[in-house]
């Protein structure tokens, strides 16, 4: 057996098995998405298809220049216009005021400055608008949450900056944000790599 059918092949069955487990939840999540949508993150596109006929425009924010690349040819499928904005979530280039939804899905635990991200979100969402998230952070049980604290550091640097112990309501809310919903639980697979937050939040 060669390098790709022993290591590259499996690594894509993986990943397409894991990404079809992801699909309820982005499915969800993105049911109550409308008007302009910024999405922080977009990655590949995974998000693409399951947005609503009611969002008109998607605001595609990616610091990373070859997933932008990638996410362009999912964008061919939707049914809004994409644009894409190459920049981090720390600086969102917008107005204030100006989007009707943030999004963000699997996107705090590798933003560097969690926080001035979340106040960029804010600043950029329309008094009336929402933020629509899906998150993994910080587990309720104190012995997941030590290995959680013990693994973050090391996780980090193979992981593309992964935070395992974000506690993200404590993070939105700290930002200015009212949590209007949240369902909370572990996906399959080490916990403290699956405790998931999953919900919607309001401007204060």
């Amino acid at each position: 057996m060669g390098f790709y059918q022993e290591h590259i092949v499996p690594h894509l069955v993986n990943l397409a098995m894991r990404n079809r487990e992801l699909a309820p939840y982005r499915e969800r999540v993105l049911r109550a998405a409308e008007g302009r949508v910024l999405e922080i993150g977009i990655g590949a596109g995974p998000n693409l298809k399951f947005y609503p006929p009611r969002v008109k425009e998607i605001l595609a924010l990616e610091p990373s220049v070859k997933l932008i690349t990638m996410a362009q040819r999912a964008a061919g499928k939707s049914s809004a216009a994409v644009v894409f904005i190459e920049a981090s979530a720390e600086a969102i280039p917008l107005e204030g005021s100006s989007v009707d939804t943030v999004v963000i899905t699997w996107t705090l635990c590798s933003v560097a400055d969690a926080s001035q991200a979340l106040n960029e979100m804010r600043r950029v969402l329309k008094p009336s608008g929402q933020l629509l998230f899906v998150e993994h952070g910080q587990a309720p049980e104190e012995s997941v949450r030590k290995w959680q604290d013990r693994l973050t550091p090391v996780w980090k640097r193979i992981a593309g900056g992964c935070h395992l112990n974000r506690p993200i309501p404590a993070l939105l809310e700290g930002a200015g944000f009212h949590i209007t919903h949240l369902a909370t639980g572990y996906m399959k697979g080490p916990k403290p790599m699956t405790f998931l937050y999953e919900g919607s939040a309001l401007r204060d």
